[in-house]
């Protein structure tokens, strides 16, 4: 193989990735396993898709290195193949943030305006707990996304029960809510319920996995 060719080839092995994660479906299905591992049912309940569809979309991602498999009795369980693989979806992410036309407005669409107060940083949350301050942090997510992966000192309220389970949270504490990334509206419900009933409450900027990947801390189970 000539010098050209061989760099081609090199380059063309970089292009898997790109091909691999040129459906919107598929860059959803690596955020989505970014906050815990899924069956191809629950995976396709999420995404809205067919199973077969699902199916269809994992398969070009484990193909590209991106994702792996295990079977669980008549389960096939899938998950990112390495913590490199949230660092790509990430970076894709921001980039696309800042030179994308139209990101901002789709943003806004999906998520709303702005919070109305500023959210709360990792590393200010990760000072809150080393201090003793103790606030209520509160996980969002489904309950089995927790389960799979959770910030230690946080609680489990999925955004489904927090009208009930709200009058029961106590109110000298501040109150921070958490869910699966910069672009998860669960957490910005929560905290507009929140402020609504009276609490002091702020959002963790981006979510768990962002919380991971500065290596802090995540327990698993209940």
């Amino acid at each position: 193989m000539t010098e050209r060719r061989a760099k081609r080839a090199l380059f063309d092995a970089f292009a898997v990735i790109g091909k691999a994660v040129s459906s919107g479906r598929r860059i959803e299905i690596l955020d989505i396993l970014a906050n815990g591992d899924r069956s191809v049912e629950a995976l396709s309940v999420q995404l809205e898709l067919s199973v077969a569809n699902t199916s269809q979309h994992l398969q070009v991602l484990r193909r590209a290195g991106l994702v792996s498999s295990q079977r669980a009795g008549t389960s096939v369980i899938y998950s990112l193949a390495t913590a490199e693989v949230f660092g790509f979806v990430r970076a894709l992410r921001e980039v696309a943030a800042a030179r994308v036309t139209g990101i901002g407005d789709l943003t806004t669409a999906y998520l709303g305006r702005s919070d109305p107060e500023p959210s709360i940083s990792r590393q200010e949350l990760s000072e809150l707990i080393a201090s003793g301050v103790e606030p209520l942090v509160l996980d969002i997510r489904p309950r089995e996304e927790y389960l799979a992966g959770h910030i230690p000192e946080a609680t489990s309220v999925p955004l489904e029960e927090l009208p009930t389970a709200i009058r029961h949270l106590p109110k000298d504490r501040e109150v921070i809510a958490y869910c699966r990334g910069p672009y998860c509206v669960y957490s910005r419900a929560a905290v507009a319920l929140l402020r609504r009933r009276g609490f002091r409450a702020r959002r963790l900027e981006d979510g768990l996995p962002e919380w991971g990947a500065e290596g802090r801390a995540i327990a698993r189970g209940p």
